[in-house]
């Protein structure tokens, strides 16, 4: 078996979770519409026994973190920590930021990735300082980029800086075939890779329903393309909502937060689509990050499916890490 699992995964090969990482601490920055999301939506799943809020409105901010503990009783909530000082994010286990900066009027999505850029030279530092051995968690759009800033900032291992990527949308991939073949979600498999965005690939060859390849009830068939468009849609959609960290997607991807730091907190070892770097697999050479199925567990990505692909998927997803690419150059961290 030991073979076969080498042939399955990248293993990642991680350290082991240390005492000092032993509790459950999770720190949240920025409590915009995204943010509360996550946080509820964590305290809802019941992992964590202690949260710290961080967000320079401090008005806002202790106004959010009363509204929750007033509801601490619904909720099981654990401590509740806030401030605008990273102090009180000291031995997280996991650290995630839904911070983003607005775009303004006139202004170009370049100028905006720059400013986004420049607030994360503040707080990634910030976390890494106080909680070295944490896991960080980016739910900031452009996400894929951002997720490289915080792993070039932090100075962390690559396993243990995670976008959520394209989490969500593989979900919302699952639930829209589940109403077309009208089978419960949770029997079908399938995965949106690469980019989170437009150029974001649905890997129909690997989609399979009980273990059933669809591509194997019959072999010409290449997905359902209006499926596929309405995914596509869907991503760039909530992309621009998320893009401001509002609007109505916010508790989708509040959801999926949760779902991730259940499986990194509880060390799960389940496969989620999220951002990793992805230098070397499926002939993608440049130091980018871009969704692919990850096994999360204590120490972040335990390791990385070698997922076949046909030839169209990886020519898309090439294409899709290359535009990344060229970006990330252009950031030169």
């Amino acid at each position: 078996m030991a073979v076969f699992r080498e042939s399955l995964m990248l293993d990642l090969n991680p350290e082991e979770v240390t005492a000092t990482r032993a509790r459950s601490k999770v720190t949240l920055v920025g409590i915009g519409q995204v943010g509360v999301a996550c946080t509820v939506s964590i305290l809802q799943a019941n992992v964590a026994d202690e949260i710290a809020l961080v967000d320079i409105r401090e008005e806002k901010l202790h106004r959010e973190a009363a509204h929750l503990q007033h509801g601490g009783l619904f909720l099981n909530a654990p401590k509740i920590l806030v401030d605008k000082d990273y102090s009180v994010t000291a031995n997280s286990r996991l650290c995630a930021v839904a911070v983003g900066v607005h775009l303004r009027e006139g202004e170009s999505k370049h100028t905006l990735l720059e400013r986004n850029v420049e607030a994360f030279k503040y707080i990634i530092p910030n976390l890494a300082k106080y909680s070295p051995d944490a896991v960080l968690l980016i739910v900031s759009n452009p996400v894929d980029i951002l997720t490289y800033v915080a792993w070039k900032l932090s100075g962390f291992p690559k396993h243990r800086v995670i976008g959520t990527g394209t989490s969500p949308n593989s979900a919302s991939f699952r639930s829209l075939l589940s109403e077309k073949l009208q089978i419960n979600p949770s029997n079908i498999q399938g995965y949106i890779i690469g980019e989170l965005g437009e150029s974001s690939v649905a890997v129909w060859s690997g989609t399979n329903v009980a273990g059933v390849s669809l591509q194997d009830v019959d072999p010409s068939w290449d997905g359902d393309q209006e499926l596929t468009r309405q995914i596509q849609r869907n991503i760039a959609d909530s992309a621009k909502e998320a893009g401001s960290l509002r609007g109505e997607t916010s508790w989708a991807l509040g959801l999926s937060v949760a779902n991730l730091v259940q499986a990194i907190l509880k060390n799960l070892r389940t496969i989620h689509c999220v951002s990793t770097l992805a230098t070397g697999l499926h002939g993608i050479e440049d130091e980018i990050f871009l969704s692919l199925p990850c096994i999360l567990g204590s120490c972040g990505v335990c390791g990385i499916l070698k997922q076949p692909l046909k030839e169209t998927e990886t020519r898309q997803l090439r294409s899709s890490a290359e535009r990344l690419g060229a970006i990330n150059k252009e950031l030169r961290l």
